[in-house]
């Protein structure tokens, strides 16, 4: 009978550590996604933190004239609100993309061949997510697939996890030859080239 009562005493003790370690599990999640009472109670969810776009940008209302490139001390700032990060982002609240405002004449994506490699035939769009594999800003990969990032948008993926960092792809409006490739954990994005297989 004693060994009865020991099974079930050691029975019981375990499905309350096992219970006690999901609900720990729904706390850390909640922090993961960066919502703290604070941000939820003012409607600002910030960037990144696992938030996906439930789409990707419009296109650009306005056409930026067409110049030569600016220096590299002249560049664009993004950081619109004191957390954000100093790269083209996503806000969690509303989609909006911030940074993705220079219409189709911006020479810094300029391709004189499109599409040069052909268009990427994976699925894109917020239900597709995929894991990076290896590589650096100059030729990545994923699920067999090889990209560059435009050479404009290199500082912008400095804190990239190369072979780790889950990414989704969205079609670039403006640009021809570019796609948008989002980084789910930082919440911002860059311009990528697909190069084939």
């Amino acid at each position: 009978m004693k060994q009865l009562v020991l099974v079930f005493m050691v029975t019981l003790l375990s499905c309350s550590l096992t219970w006690g370690q999901g609900r720990g599990n729904e706390k850390r999640g909640e922090q993961g996604r960066g919502e703290s009472r604070n941000e939820q109670a003012h409607g600002e969810r910030g960037v990144g933190n696992g938030h996906i776009p439930s789409r990707g940008p419009a296109a650009a209302r306005a056409e930026a004239p067409a110049k030569a490139a600016q220096p590299e001390s002249a560049r664009r700032t993004f950081r619109d609100q004191p957390a954000h990060p100093e790269a083209p982002h996503v806000h969690a609240e509303n989609d909006s993309w911030v940074g993705h405002n220079t219409g189709r004449n911006d020479p810094h994506y300029h391709l004189d061949r499109p599409w040069e490699h052909g268009h990427f035939p994976g699925a894109m769009g917020a239900n597709h997510i995929f894991r990076l594999h290896g590589g650096d800003r100059r030729r990545f990969s994923f699920d067999g697939f090889f990209f560059q990032v435009a050479p404009y948008d290199y500082d912008f993926v400095n804190d990239w996890l190369w072979d780790s960092d889950d990414i989704v792809l969205y079609p670039d409006p403006d640009h021809d030859g570019w796609y948008l490739a989002y980084n789910v954990r930082l919440g911002t994005y860059v311009h990528i080239e697909y190069l084939g297989r």
